[in-house]
């Protein structure tokens, strides 16, 4: 049987944070409490096109070069958007050919300290050639449950796809260090996952297992170009080890794709 390596996992993309909870409805108008009416949650929209040197998802290299634009929109705690790999070089067909991604979370606040945040990303590959594996459209719920002590952001993150039928496991770390010199801050993020897919193989008997382990550190500079825009510098460093396939009672076979990268991004955030 042909073994065909195709997405299992995460891109490196920073997300803008969620803003403060959407006003509870009630029976009883403001009028009627004698207090003044609350105003509407206020809705933004961010349009980031980005460039990264290289395609990595959870320690699988998927492709070169690539241009990365992403629109996100947010009102309260909830937020929605779009995000797509259009390769420009060393293309791997069928995984970044291109890929566009809708996705969406909601934020529950516990306290100043503790948030929930159920979401979902719905992975679409228009081109994936579907007789040798692959895989057209899947579906990954998830859910966050974010801690934030001394300024530093721990998250343990669940995810399912329910299409390769198998979950992955991260837990992220993250952190701003100010530059007041130069009016900005350094951005600082790693990651360490886990994940085991139980139908990697579009249509594969026996069915194909796959598994692995990678983990990230990326540092980024935001520059402020405009009081609506900014230019963000990043570079991360990730890799997947222990990632192998594995096809009924066969003896498992490594991934090569799943290696160790230095990523370089440059990306341009506009706010309307």
């Amino acid at each position: 049987m042909k073994m065909l390596l195709r997405p299992t996992a995460i891109r490196i993309l920073v997300l803008p944070a969620l803003v403060s909870c959407l006003l509870a409805q009630t029976t009883s108008t403001p009028e009627a409490l004698g207090v003044a009416e609350p105003a509407a949650p206020e809705v933004s929209v961010v349009l980031t096109p980005s460039i990264a040197s290289q395609y990595m998802f959870r320690g699988v290299r998927l492709g070169g070069p690539s241009f990365e634009p992403t629109i996100q929109v947010a009102s309260g705690n909830f937020t929605a958007g779009v995000w797509g790999n259009f390769p420009i070089k060393d293309k791997v067909p069928g995984q970044s050919d291109p890929e566009i991604d809708p996705y969406g979370s909601y934020t529950f606040t516990v306290n100043d300290s503790v948030s929930v945040a159920p979401g979902f990303t719905w992975y679409n590959y228009p081109n994936a050639d579907t007789s040798h594996g692959f895989s057209r459209s899947r579906f990954e719920p998830n859910i966050a449950f974010n801690y934030t002590a001394g300024g530093i952001r721990f998250t343990p993150k669940l995810y399912y796809d329910v299409v390769l039928k198998g979950p992955a496991y991260e837990f992220n770390v993250a952190a701003a260090i100010p530059l007041i010199n130069l009016g900005t801050e350094l951005d600082w993020i790693a990651t360490a996952g886990t994940f085991k897919l139980d139908d990697f193989a579009k249509g594969a008997d026996p069915a194909v297992k796959n598994w692995g382990d990678y983990y990230l550190f990326g540092v980024s500079l935001p520059i402020a170009i405009t009081k609506d825009s900014k230019l963000s510098l990043g570079f991360a460093y990730t890799k997947g080890g222990g990632n192998f396939l594995k096809a009924g009672s066969t003896p498992k076979v490594e991934n090569t794709a799943a290696v160790g990268r230095g990523v370089v991004t440059i990306s341009y955030f506009y706010t309307f």
